[in-house]
């Protein structure tokens, strides 16, 4: 059983990644790994994330890129406010600038740059650079 298929399922693209598979089949499925994998495609981390339904709830197909140097989940979920931000992306990124923290906000899951030009908090889900 699974305590956590986000970081599961981080784990395991981060490992096909770096075997240099074109291709994860990633089970089970959830609406926030779906959410982290398309703000990851959106900053070209990974291709194309499916949802493929079938009896038992469905799995997420996804094609990978190579881009991905580190990715992972940042746990405890930390409650950050917009003026911390800083801090946080010290210890997480190697570089200012360089990589992605998603934010779940109360608007959604958001990348750190645009929670920060919005001006609002959240807690911190994951990383990728």
């Amino acid at each position: 059983m699974n305590n956590d298929p986000l970081a599961n399922a981080l784990s395991a693209v981060l490992n096909y990644e770096l075997a240099g598979k074109k291709e994860i089949i990633i089970n089970p499925s959830s609406k926030l790994i779906l959410g982290v994998l398309r703000i990851f495609n959106t900053h070209q981390y990974v291709g194309e994330a499916e949802k493929v339904t079938d009896a038992r709830g469905g799995f997420i197909k996804l094609h990978l890129l190579g881009n991905i140097n580190k990715c992972g989940v940042i746990k405890p979920r930390f409650s950050v406010g917009w003026q911390d931000f800083d801090k946080f992306e010290k210890r997480y990124l190697p570089a200012k600038g360089m990589g992605i923290i998603i934010i779940s906000t109360n608007q959604g899951l958001l990348t750190l740059d645009e929670a920060r030009e919005k001006k609002i908090g959240g807690k911190l889900v994951a990383y990728c650079y």
